[in-house]
């Protein structure tokens, strides 16, 4: 059984001249480190094109707001042609840098892959073979000028071996059908649905889940709890 995709090459490149240029001109620009100091080594930072009321200081991980493109966005059209290749709509659009022998520790960012609903891509402007992702142990480099679909979901880290920055485009989207079929055509593996619906119920502790639901003696939990049953009589029945 092949393996669910935890990261993937989508069919989308981008002019590398064009993103320079529009990199440099930003290079002044305030760039913000990451809000957790204890998540990377070295300056792991930041720039918002498009975040919570356009604020260009606004970097905290919130999928709900009023998401609206910056001044930086506004002021790079290539960036913005970029991302509006991508049909569907877009929470957070940032910049992130990662300086020369910087690492960014193994960590997840629950919720988001294409099967949670935030999809996050990348596509690299500045990079080296020497920059690494770890994506649940397996190394990964990810090409300048491509876009990249990583489940941050899974363990992953990031370390920067090269003699210069490390920049990326972020885009986390909103899952649609439109990317659906996009992933689906560049091969991409869903993740199995969880058997009981939620992940964190699972043979192992179904039986316990249950009887604490029919403790509670209300119509929603014995609804659920018999709804359960139903799902693990019927793999006992199958086995």
């Amino acid at each position: 059984m092949r393996q669910p995709s935890r990261y993937l090459k989508l069919p989308f490149s981008f002019d590398l001249a064009r993103l320079h240029a529009e990199l440099l001109q930003l290079e002044a620009s305030d760039w913000i480190s990451h809000f957790n100091t204890n998540a990377y080594v070295n300056n792991w930072t930041c720039l918002p094109l498009r975040a919570v009321d356009g604020r260009i200081d606004h970097i905290m991980p919130v999928n709900e707001g009023n998401f609206q493109d910056t001044a930086l966005m506004q002021s790079c059209p290539y960036l913005r042609e970029v991302v509006d290749t991508f049909q569907c709509d877009k929470t957070s659009v940032r910049l992130m840098s990662l300086e020369a022998g910087g690492i960014i520790k193994e960590h997840r960012d629950d919720g988001t892959s294409l099967e949670d609903g935030i999809t996050r891509l990348h596509v690299p402007i500045t990079t080296t073979p020497d920059v690494l992702f770890t994506i649940d142990g397996e190394e990964v480099h990810f090409s300048a000028g491509d876009t990249w679909y990583l489940n941050a979901a899974c363990l992953h880290g990031v370390v920067n071996r090269g003699s210069q920055a490390r920049v990326h485009l972020m885009i986390d989207c909103i899952s649609n059908d439109w990317l659906e079929r996009v992933f689906l055509e560049a091969g991409w593996i869903a993740r199995p649905k969880p058997k009981y619906d939620d992940p964190a119920i699972h043979d192992g502790n179904v039986q316990e889940v249950i009887a604490m639901l029919r403790a509670t003696g209300q119509s929603a939990g014995l609804q659920i709890a018999s709804r359960l049953e139903a799902i693990r009589l019927g793999q006992a029945s199958a086995g």
